[in-house]
Protein backbone atom coordinates (compact mmCIF):
# COMPACT_ATOMS: atom_id res chain seq x y z
CA UNK A 1 0.00 0.00 0.00
CA UNK A 2 1.38 3.31 -1.17
CA UNK A 3 2.25 5.93 1.91
CA UNK A 4 1.09 9.39 1.74
CA UNK A 5 2.89 11.67 0.69
CA UNK A 6 3.57 14.79 3.08
CA UNK A 7 1.53 17.91 2.83
CA UNK A 8 3.55 20.93 2.07
CA UNK A 9 2.48 25.32 4.13
CA UNK A 10 4.44 27.10 2.00
CA UNK A 11 4.76 30.44 4.25
CA UNK A 12 6.31 33.91 5.10
CA UNK A 13 4.96 35.66 8.37
CA UNK A 14 7.32 34.14 11.67
CA UNK A 15 4.08 33.95 13.98
CA UNK A 16 0.87 33.77 12.21
CA UNK A 17 0.59 30.44 11.87
CA UNK A 18 1.32 29.29 14.52
CA UNK A 19 -1.89 27.67 15.85
CA UNK A 20 -1.95 25.36 12.17
CA UNK A 21 1.16 24.19 12.89
CA UNK A 22 0.44 23.46 16.50
CA UNK A 23 -3.01 21.55 15.12
CA UNK A 24 -1.02 19.85 11.92
CA UNK A 25 1.69 18.77 15.31
CA UNK A 26 -1.51 17.67 17.43
CA UNK A 27 -2.55 15.37 14.55
CA UNK A 28 0.63 13.99 14.11
CA UNK A 29 -0.05 15.05 9.96
CA UNK A 30 3.16 14.35 8.16
CA UNK A 31 4.03 18.29 6.79
CA UNK A 32 6.68 20.04 5.55
CA UNK A 33 7.52 24.14 6.21
CA UNK A 34 8.61 25.91 3.15
CA UNK A 35 9.88 29.10 4.42
CA UNK A 36 8.70 31.63 0.95
CA UNK A 37 10.89 34.46 1.30
CA UNK A 38 13.77 31.95 1.19
CA UNK A 39 12.52 29.35 -1.58
CA UNK A 40 13.80 28.84 -4.79
CA UNK A 41 12.29 26.44 -7.62
CA UNK A 42 13.81 25.32 -10.51
CA UNK A 43 11.40 25.69 -13.74
CA UNK A 44 12.82 22.44 -15.11
CA UNK A 45 11.16 20.27 -12.32
CA UNK A 46 8.29 19.94 -9.38
CA UNK A 47 11.26 19.95 -6.72
CA UNK A 48 10.01 19.39 -3.52
CA UNK A 49 6.28 20.25 -4.23
CA UNK A 50 6.12 17.32 -6.76
CA UNK A 51 6.23 15.14 -3.70
CA UNK A 52 2.86 16.08 -1.65
CA UNK A 53 0.00 15.25 -1.30
CA UNK A 54 -1.00 19.14 -1.13
CA UNK A 55 0.78 22.65 -1.54
CA UNK A 56 -0.76 25.01 0.84
CA UNK A 57 -0.12 28.37 0.15
CA UNK A 58 0.15 31.05 3.43
CA UNK A 59 2.54 33.58 1.39
CA UNK A 60 1.27 37.19 2.87
CA UNK A 61 1.00 40.00 0.54
CA UNK A 62 2.65 42.56 3.21
CA UNK A 63 5.87 40.73 2.81
CA UNK A 64 7.30 43.51 1.56
CA UNK A 65 6.34 45.11 4.89
CA UNK A 66 9.47 43.03 6.02
CA UNK A 67 11.89 43.33 2.94
CA UNK A 68 10.32 40.95 1.13
CA UNK A 69 8.78 41.80 -1.77
CA UNK A 70 10.49 39.68 -4.73
CA UNK A 71 9.04 36.80 -2.64
CA UNK A 72 5.18 38.32 -3.73
CA UNK A 73 6.24 37.85 -7.09
CA UNK A 74 8.41 34.39 -7.14
CA UNK A 75 5.03 32.96 -5.68
CA UNK A 76 2.60 33.64 -7.76
CA UNK A 77 5.36 32.13 -10.82
CA UNK A 78 5.80 29.48 -8.28
CA UNK A 79 1.78 28.42 -8.00
CA UNK A 80 1.53 29.20 -11.81
CA UNK A 81 4.09 26.56 -12.94
CA UNK A 82 2.80 24.38 -10.23
CA UNK A 83 -0.57 24.33 -11.57
CA UNK A 84 0.93 23.87 -14.85
CA UNK A 85 2.48 20.21 -13.80
CA UNK A 86 -0.99 19.36 -11.87
CA UNK A 87 0.09 19.34 -8.50
CA UNK A 88 -2.43 20.30 -6.61
CA UNK A 89 -2.19 23.35 -4.46
CA UNK A 90 -5.12 25.07 -1.65
CA UNK A 91 -5.50 28.80 -2.64
CA UNK A 92 -3.26 28.41 -5.53
CA UNK A 93 -2.98 30.96 -8.36
CA UNK A 94 -6.30 32.39 -9.20
CA UNK A 95 -6.86 33.05 -5.52
CA UNK A 96 -3.53 34.44 -5.34
CA UNK A 97 -3.02 36.82 -7.99
CA UNK A 98 -6.42 38.16 -6.72
CA UNK A 99 -4.79 38.77 -3.18
CA UNK A 100 -2.26 40.71 -4.98
CA UNK A 101 -4.24 42.83 -6.76
CA UNK A 102 -6.88 45.42 -5.65
CA UNK A 103 -7.13 46.42 -9.09
CA UNK A 104 -8.35 42.81 -9.69
CA UNK A 105 -10.95 43.07 -6.76
CA UNK A 106 -12.83 45.84 -7.70
CA UNK A 107 -12.74 44.54 -11.02
CA UNK A 108 -14.23 41.17 -9.79
CA UNK A 109 -17.35 43.01 -7.19
CA UNK A 110 -18.04 44.88 -10.07
CA UNK A 111 -18.60 42.05 -12.33
CA UNK A 112 -20.45 40.38 -9.96
CA UNK A 113 -23.16 43.73 -9.28
CA UNK A 114 -21.94 43.54 -5.64
CA UNK A 115 -21.21 47.00 -3.94
CA UNK A 116 -18.06 48.58 -4.14
CA UNK A 117 -16.68 51.67 -3.75
CA UNK A 118 -16.42 53.44 -7.04
CA UNK A 119 -12.44 53.66 -7.96
CA UNK A 120 -10.15 54.56 -10.41
CA UNK A 121 -6.73 52.61 -10.96
CA UNK A 122 -3.78 54.67 -11.89
CA UNK A 123 -0.18 53.39 -13.00
CA UNK A 124 1.54 56.73 -12.05
CA UNK A 125 0.61 59.53 -8.81
CA UNK A 126 1.03 61.74 -11.58
CA UNK A 127 -2.14 60.85 -12.18
CA UNK A 128 -4.33 60.97 -8.98
CA UNK A 129 -5.26 64.48 -9.06
CA UNK A 130 -7.13 64.33 -12.84
CA UNK A 131 -8.76 60.76 -11.92
CA UNK A 132 -10.19 62.70 -8.20
CA UNK A 133 -11.93 64.59 -10.71
CA UNK A 134 -14.36 61.75 -11.33
CA UNK A 135 -14.77 61.34 -7.77
CA UNK A 136 -16.37 62.45 -4.67
CA UNK A 137 -13.74 63.14 -1.47
CA UNK A 138 -13.00 61.92 0.88
CA UNK A 139 -10.72 59.75 -0.92
CA UNK A 140 -8.13 56.96 -0.15
CA UNK A 141 -5.03 56.37 -2.13
CA UNK A 142 -4.35 52.56 -1.74
CA UNK A 143 -1.29 50.21 -3.44
CA UNK A 144 -2.62 47.46 -5.27
CA UNK A 145 -0.60 45.03 -3.51
CA UNK A 146 -1.11 45.87 0.39
CA UNK A 147 -1.61 43.77 3.14
CA UNK A 148 -2.54 44.87 6.71
CA UNK A 149 -4.14 48.21 5.12
CA UNK A 150 -0.38 49.24 4.30
CA UNK A 151 0.24 52.15 2.40
CA UNK A 152 -3.28 53.50 2.69
CA UNK A 153 -3.70 57.14 3.23
CA UNK A 154 -6.80 59.26 3.11
CA UNK A 155 -7.38 62.64 1.57
CA UNK A 156 -10.50 65.38 2.63
CA UNK A 157 -9.74 67.49 -0.56
CA UNK A 158 -8.09 68.15 -3.82
CA UNK A 159 -5.86 70.20 -2.57
CA UNK A 160 -4.02 67.77 0.26
CA UNK A 161 -4.33 65.28 -2.40
CA UNK A 162 -2.44 67.70 -5.51
CA UNK A 163 0.26 68.95 -1.88
CA UNK A 164 1.08 64.94 -1.54
CA UNK A 165 1.26 64.34 -5.19
CA UNK A 166 4.01 67.78 -5.64
CA UNK A 167 6.25 66.51 -2.25
CA UNK A 168 6.34 62.56 -3.47
CA UNK A 169 4.96 61.57 -0.23
CA UNK A 170 2.70 58.88 -1.73
CA UNK A 171 3.79 55.41 -1.62
CA UNK A 172 2.91 54.51 -5.01
CA UNK A 173 3.33 50.49 -4.01
CA UNK A 174 5.28 47.59 -4.94
CA UNK A 175 3.99 47.14 -8.59
CA UNK A 176 3.75 50.94 -9.13
CA UNK A 177 0.07 50.60 -9.61
CA UNK A 178 -2.48 52.38 -7.07
CA UNK A 179 -6.40 52.81 -6.86
CA UNK A 180 -7.96 55.60 -5.97
CA UNK A 181 -11.21 55.14 -4.08
CA UNK A 182 -14.24 57.24 -2.47
CA UNK A 183 -13.96 56.68 0.73
CA UNK A 184 -16.82 55.61 3.37
CA UNK A 185 -16.43 55.66 6.93
CA UNK A 186 -17.89 53.10 8.76
CA UNK A 187 -21.01 53.18 10.23
CA UNK A 188 -20.50 53.11 14.23
CA UNK A 189 -16.44 52.49 13.89
CA UNK A 190 -16.71 48.88 12.64
CA UNK A 191 -16.57 46.49 9.80
CA UNK A 192 -17.55 43.09 9.24
CA UNK A 193 -15.44 40.26 8.28
CA UNK A 194 -16.93 36.62 7.23
CA UNK A 195 -14.80 33.74 6.68
CA UNK A 196 -15.05 31.48 4.09
CA UNK A 197 -13.70 27.85 3.63
CA UNK A 198 -13.86 26.01 0.39
CA UNK A 199 -16.46 28.09 -0.99
CA UNK A 200 -18.78 27.49 2.56
CA UNK A 201 -19.35 29.46 5.79
CA UNK A 202 -16.91 29.82 8.46
CA UNK A 203 -17.91 32.28 10.65
CA UNK A 204 -18.07 36.05 11.44
CA UNK A 205 -17.09 38.86 13.26
CA UNK A 206 -17.87 42.57 13.65
CA UNK A 207 -14.41 44.36 14.29
CA UNK A 208 -15.09 47.96 16.21
CA UNK A 209 -12.22 50.20 15.82
CA UNK A 210 -12.45 52.46 18.67
CA UNK A 211 -10.05 55.18 18.90
CA UNK A 212 -8.13 53.56 16.08
CA UNK A 213 -7.43 55.96 12.76
CA UNK A 214 -5.28 53.24 10.95
CA UNK A 215 -6.96 50.78 8.94
CA UNK A 216 -4.90 47.81 9.88
CA UNK A 217 -7.31 44.93 11.10
CA UNK A 218 -6.15 42.04 10.99
CA UNK A 219 -8.15 39.42 12.92
CA UNK A 220 -5.42 37.76 15.00
CA UNK A 221 -3.99 40.99 16.10
CA UNK A 222 -7.63 42.17 17.83
CA UNK A 223 -6.66 40.68 21.57
CA UNK A 224 -9.93 42.33 22.85
CA UNK A 225 -13.69 41.56 23.16
CA UNK A 226 -16.37 44.03 22.98
CA UNK A 227 -16.92 43.38 27.01
CA UNK A 228 -13.08 44.37 27.54
CA UNK A 229 -12.01 40.79 28.41
CA UNK A 230 -8.41 39.80 27.11
CA UNK A 231 -7.89 37.54 24.07
CA UNK A 232 -5.26 34.66 24.03
CA UNK A 233 -3.10 34.16 20.64
CA UNK A 234 -0.32 32.75 19.40
CA UNK A 235 -0.06 35.03 16.84
CA UNK A 236 -1.56 38.27 19.03
CA UNK A 237 1.72 40.54 18.53
CA UNK A 238 2.73 42.91 22.01
CA UNK A 239 0.87 45.78 22.12
CA UNK A 240 -2.27 44.78 19.98
CA UNK A 241 -4.46 44.91 23.03
CA UNK A 242 -3.30 49.02 23.36
CA UNK A 243 -4.43 49.68 19.65
CA UNK A 244 -7.96 49.92 20.34
CA UNK A 245 -9.33 47.50 18.58
CA UNK A 246 -12.31 45.16 19.75
CA UNK A 247 -14.22 42.21 18.00
CA UNK A 248 -17.53 40.02 17.99
CA UNK A 249 -19.62 37.35 16.94
CA UNK A 250 -21.75 38.58 14.17
CA UNK A 251 -24.22 37.37 11.50
CA UNK A 252 -24.47 39.02 8.39
CA UNK A 253 -27.93 39.73 6.61
CA UNK A 254 -28.61 36.92 4.17
CA UNK A 255 -27.76 38.95 0.90
CA UNK A 256 -23.90 40.11 2.20
CA UNK A 257 -23.51 36.70 3.57
CA UNK A 258 -24.35 35.21 -0.05
CA UNK A 259 -22.48 38.13 -1.78
CA UNK A 260 -19.06 36.97 0.13
CA UNK A 261 -19.61 33.44 -0.38
CA UNK A 262 -20.12 34.37 -4.55
CA UNK A 263 -16.61 36.40 -4.19
CA UNK A 264 -14.77 33.28 -2.93
CA UNK A 265 -16.23 30.90 -4.79
CA UNK A 266 -15.63 33.34 -7.60
CA UNK A 267 -11.77 34.23 -6.24
CA UNK A 268 -11.17 30.28 -6.53
CA UNK A 269 -10.33 31.05 -2.40
CA UNK A 270 -10.11 27.49 -0.76
CA UNK A 271 -9.63 29.64 2.65
CA UNK A 272 -10.58 33.47 3.16
CA UNK A 273 -11.97 36.65 4.22
CA UNK A 274 -13.91 39.39 2.64
CA UNK A 275 -14.45 42.30 4.74
CA UNK A 276 -17.48 44.93 3.99
CA UNK A 277 -18.70 47.94 6.05
CA UNK A 278 -22.14 49.86 6.56
CA UNK A 279 -21.02 53.47 5.45
CA UNK A 280 -21.84 56.03 7.29
CA UNK A 281 -21.94 58.70 4.14
CA UNK A 282 -24.95 56.76 2.34
CA UNK A 283 -26.16 54.24 4.61
CA UNK A 284 -25.09 51.47 1.85
CA UNK A 285 -23.08 48.83 2.91
CA UNK A 286 -20.10 47.98 0.68
CA UNK A 287 -17.51 45.25 -0.20
CA UNK A 288 -14.58 46.71 0.03
CA UNK A 289 -11.15 43.78 0.56
CA UNK A 290 -10.76 40.02 -0.37
CA UNK A 291 -7.95 38.06 1.15
CA UNK A 292 -7.26 34.73 0.89
CA UNK A 293 -4.27 35.22 3.59
CA UNK A 294 -6.86 34.45 6.28
CA UNK A 295 -5.42 34.89 9.55
CA UNK A 296 -8.34 33.78 12.32
CA UNK A 297 -9.38 35.79 14.97
CA UNK A 298 -7.67 35.31 18.35
CA UNK A 299 -8.99 32.89 20.95
CA UNK A 300 -11.80 31.75 18.22
CA UNK A 301 -13.36 29.13 20.47
CA UNK A 302 -14.32 31.84 23.05
CA UNK A 303 -15.17 34.74 20.00
CA UNK A 304 -17.23 32.45 17.59
CA UNK A 305 -18.21 29.22 18.99
CA UNK A 306 -15.52 27.27 17.32
CA UNK A 307 -12.32 26.54 16.11
CA UNK A 308 -11.68 27.58 12.30
CA UNK A 309 -8.29 25.97 12.43
CA UNK A 310 -9.23 22.45 13.28
CA UNK A 311 -11.98 22.86 10.58
CA UNK A 312 -9.14 23.93 7.86
CA UNK A 313 -7.05 21.02 9.22
CA UNK A 314 -9.86 19.01 8.60
CA UNK A 315 -10.44 20.66 4.97
CA UNK A 316 -6.51 19.99 4.07
CA UNK A 317 -6.71 16.48 4.91
CA UNK A 318 -9.61 16.01 3.08
CA UNK A 319 -8.17 17.74 -0.40
CA UNK A 320 -4.86 15.84 0.33
CA UNK A 321 -6.36 12.15 0.41
CA UNK A 322 -8.46 13.23 -2.37
CA UNK A 323 -5.41 14.14 -4.30
CA UNK A 324 -3.12 11.26 -3.32
CA UNK A 325 -6.01 8.61 -3.69
CA UNK A 326 -5.09 4.76 -2.95
CA UNK A 327 -3.13 4.84 0.22
CA UNK A 328 -4.05 8.31 1.30
CA UNK A 329 -5.53 7.09 4.50
CA UNK A 330 -2.94 8.25 6.68
CA UNK A 331 -2.88 11.37 5.48
CA UNK A 332 -6.62 11.52 5.88
CA UNK A 333 -6.60 10.57 9.89
CA UNK A 334 -4.17 12.44 10.54
CA UNK A 335 -1.14 9.95 11.09
CA UNK A 336 2.15 10.33 10.38
CA UNK A 337 3.17 7.35 6.80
Amino acid sequence: MAHARPLIVYYEHPDWFRPLFHELDRREVSYRKIDAARHRFDPASAGPAGETSLFFNRMSPSAWKRGRAGAIFQTRDLLGHLEALGIPCFNGYEAFVLETSKALQVSLLERLGLPVPRTRVVGHTGVLAEAARELEFPLVVKPNIGGSGAGIERFDDAESLERAVESGSIFAGVDGVLLLQEYHSPRDGSIVRIETLQGGYLYAIRVHMGESAGFDLCPADICRTVDGSSLESAACPAGAAKAGLTVERFTPPGWLLEGALTIAREARLDVGGIEYLESERDGRSYFYDVNALSNFVADPVRVVGLDPTARLVDALLERAGAAVGPGAETVAAGRRP
